[in-house]
């Protein structure tokens, strides 16, 4: 067990962490992802190394095909020079390691811990490991032989792990051999540490750099054939390695797609009906054509018109003075007080599926000694990501391209070929880091489909689209609006004997994936509340159990949110049992742990953390405490939050314990990191977070009324890593599920009574 306590720094910073840096480069003298002019100073070196190639002079490119098998890939253009094996891992001649990674780093740490397992299998010096991105053309050209690039759901490293680990395995198997060949000794009576290779017998050695050329002209052993290392093994993987994006971040040499410059670009601004469903009707170009710097007016879609100028700056003022004319339609009746009582009549109605029925719990609950029901609601939230939607588009006859940050490559290329008319053989997508994801950027290619459409309009001419704050909050795909109604009963005793769990609430799926609803039923809204283990397991055995989904959409646009189901599931299941509690007049932590006897890694979380955060034992006076457990991403996770509230219902948050499993650590740091993000996104829609409707439209359009949590009020975060080194979850979203409920159960703890909707400011709590 791992005790990390406020280890934020700029090697480790929180989830989604937004620096003035760019996507390309991961550590000093890394190839960037994309030919865009940087805005920071320039380093001579950098410049050098991205025209000249990442690997002149020879030396051996490894990797592997996904799934293993096959012939070895064709060279590309940017290994030209090297007679590549495959795709993954490249040695160059001076002893650099360059990883190729296919992920999107967010500053969740992806890309280092990615770095980290292959560094592991290859036994390199990882002070020389350096990374290259991956493009979803250069993907596509190769027959896919990265695989999925996409990166959400938490799992950049849990399903990528043992592909890559694969790569650097290989690699150091056909270096030995190599180096066998050159000292005519057998492989076998070799070592090799830290990239060098040693014959202990004769004293002799080689470094990689010396047999890669050599060992690029190998046969590839069996990928299946390799036996990876025990984690019990690792000296690489598993330590709390210093990021490799780091220095770039701080010194300037990376750029964001938003900080994206061209030769001759133009940049657009653009505006969507403010209604969803909406249309545009017309505008009124001659009254912006005459002002500075606009060259020209777009009618983007059905629903959209945009502004194009040689400065973003002037385009939106352009666009701001632009008459536009909308067909806002029916959906302009809607607000948050009709959408508020469509919700509440799926809380009783006849039309909701059962995802989980054990017993019969209505009766189990109508004949219990006691019985509790309560009614819980989470409203929509915005990304809110701290680069808004941007992406630049240059569109020829026979070429697309595209700088952009996303989380979904592959989705992206489709996008632009899809958007330009263009086969995807002749399109490409340049991806930076991201200024923030949070899913936002994973789905929904809205913005580049937008930026291509515009970038046809001015053929060879690159086109940067940025969206206005006031657009990327109104015209965002929102975690889905949801209520509970849940209803228990005890015995004499103080023993839970029935459960009935009932979600009313926006189906991601019903917007973004149909295909993926069967007869009405979606599972993925009961998201943390599942049977099935592996993913998101309830963590409590209850003898009648009855749990239900009523689908009830609106015209607002869900889409996946940072832990998305778990984050409302979370507060709706884990409050409630700490009122069912109370019910039984148990302790909160025991009572958890009766019904959890059959779920061990829960129950092993959840122990973990109340022992660090020292449950039972006294507090300073005023200060109360509160207790979360949940599972999401395959990852357990648990939390304490120690909390005071005065009389005039400030609230202030002292301390936060969270403890994670997520099996296999790649590098504590990172994990803690991801922590305190957790913290600071779920204490932020906690307090704060709720989009509302009037008139069809979204009110809070900046952050004076869409409000994010200051460092001021940031509490003590301590992270307890309890892995079991026996499955490989996630780790950026499993922990936002439990920071509300613990918080707000130590609130009802102090209050006296349960706190069943967020933001908590609705309540007139303020947040010290």
């Amino acid at each position: 067990m791992t005790d990390t306590s406020n280890s934020c720094s700029l090697d480790a910073a929180p989830a989604d962490s937004v620096n003035r840096s760019p996507g390309a480069v991961a550590a000093p003298g890394t190839a960037a992802r994309s030919p865009a002019q940087r805005t920071g100073p320039r380093d001579p070196r950098r410049r050098r190394f991205i025209v000249g190639g990442t690997l002149a002079g020879g030396g051996l490119a490894l990797g592997f095909n996904v799934p293993f098998g096959g012939t070895a890939a064709a060279q590309s253009g940017d290994t030209a020079a090297v007679p590549e094996i495959n795709a993954w891992v490249v040695v160059r001649p001076d002893d650099t390691v360059v990883v190729r990674v296919a992920r999107s780093e967010m500053g969740q740490g992806t890309h280092t811990g990615l770095a980290q397992l292959v560094c592991e299998e290859l036994e390199c010096d990882w002070s020389r490991v350096r990374l290259e991105a991956v493009t979803a053309g250069r993907n596509f050209a190769r027959k896919r032989v990265w695989g999925d690039m996409s990166t959400g759901g938490s799992r950049g490293i849990r399903t990528s792990h043992d592909f890559v680990r694969r790569g650097g395995a290989a690699a150091r198997i056909m270096l030995v051999q190599a180096a066998a060949d050159s000292l005519q000794v057998p492989a076998a009576e070799l070592t090799v540490a830290r990239g060098v290779i040693t014959h202990a017998a004769s004293g002799r050695s080689v470094r990689y750099g010396e047999v890669a050329a050599a060992a690029a002209k190998l046969t590839p052993p069996d990928a299946k054939s390799i036996v990876l290392k025990s984690p019990k093994q690792w000296r690489v993987a598993g330590q709390p390695m210093r990021r490799l994006d780091t220095a770039p971040k701080v010194d300037g040499r990376q750029i964001f797609s938003i900080d994206v410059r061209l030769p001759g670009m133009l940049n657009a601004a653009v505006r969507q009906c403010p209604v969803f469903g909406g249309r545009l009707v017309s505008f009124d170009q001659a009254k912006v054509t005459g002002m500075p710097g606009v060259r020209g007016v777009v009618r983007v879609n059905d629903s959209t018109v945009a502004v194009v100028a040689d400065t973003w700056w002037r385009a939106k003022t352009a666009l701001d003075a632009l008459p536009i004319v909308w067909d806002e339609g029916e959906n302009a009746k809607v607000s948050s007080r009709t959408i508020d009582a469509h919700l509440r009549t799926g809380l009783t109605s006849n039309d909701a599926f059962a995802d989980s029925n054990f017993g019969d719990a209505r009766k189990a609950i109508a004949g219990a000694a006691r019985r509790i029901e309560a009614t819980y609601s989470a409203p929509f939230l915005a990304h809110a990501t701290m680069e808004p939607m941007v992406c630049t588009a240059r569109i020829s006859a026979d070429r697309g391209e595209i700088w952009v940050a996303t989380q979904n490559q592959e989705l992206a290329h489709a996008a632009l070929a899809e958007t330009s008319g263009l086969p995807l053989a002749q399109c490409e997508v340049y991806n930076h880091n991201l200024g923030g994801g949070f899913g936002r950027r994973v789905t929904v290619p809205d913005f580049i489909r937008q930026s291509v459409l515009i970038g046809r309009q001015f053929p060879g001419v690159p086109v940067k689209l940025i969206w206005s704050r006031e657009e990327d909050q109104a015209q965002d795909f929102y975690r889905p609006i949801s209520m509970c109604r849940m209803e228990a009963g005890v015995d004499e005793k103080g023993e839970l004997v029935g459960l009935h769990v009932r979600v009313s609430g926006q189906s991601i799926n019903a917007a973004l994936n149909p295909g993926a609803i069967k007869d009405g039923r979606d599972v993925r809204q009961l998201q943390g509340m599942w049977q099935e283990p592996g993913d998101a397991q309830i963590g409590y055995t209850v003898p009648n159990l009855l749990i239900e989904y009523a689908m009830r959409n609106t015209h607002v646009p869900p889409g996946p949110w940072r832990g998305v189901n778990t984050t409302q599931n979370g507060i709706y299941l884990e409050c409630f049992m700490d009122e069912v509690a109370r019910l039984a007049r148990r302790d909160p932590l025991e009572f958890r742990r009766v019904l959890m006897k059959n779920h061990p890694k829960h129950l092993g979380v959840l122990n973990a953390t109340a022992e660090r955060a020292g449950w039972g034992k006294p507090l300073p006076r005023g200060v109360h405490r509160g207790i979360a457990q949940f599972m999401g991403y395959a990852s357990y996770s648990a939390a304490v939050a120690e909390v005071s509230v005065n009389a005039k219902k400030q609230i202030k948050v002292h301390r936060l314990v969270l403890g994670t499993d997520c099996g296999h650590q790649v590098n504590p740091d990172q994990i803690a990191a991801q922590v305190e993000g957790s913290v600071a996104y779920g204490l932020t829609a906690a307090f704060y977070g709720e989009c509302t409707v009037t008139n069809g439209r979204i009110n809070e359009l900046n952050f004076n009324t869409y409000e994010i949590m200051r460092l001021a009020t940031f509490p003590r975060v301590e992270t307890v890593i309890a892995p079991t080194w026996d499955f490989w979850g996630g780790v950026g979203e499993p922990t936002i599920c439990v920071t509300a409920p613990a918080v707000m159960n130590a609130i009802a703890a102090a209050i006296g009574r349960p706190v069943r909707s967020t933001p908590l400011k609705n309540e007139g709590f303020t947040f010290i």
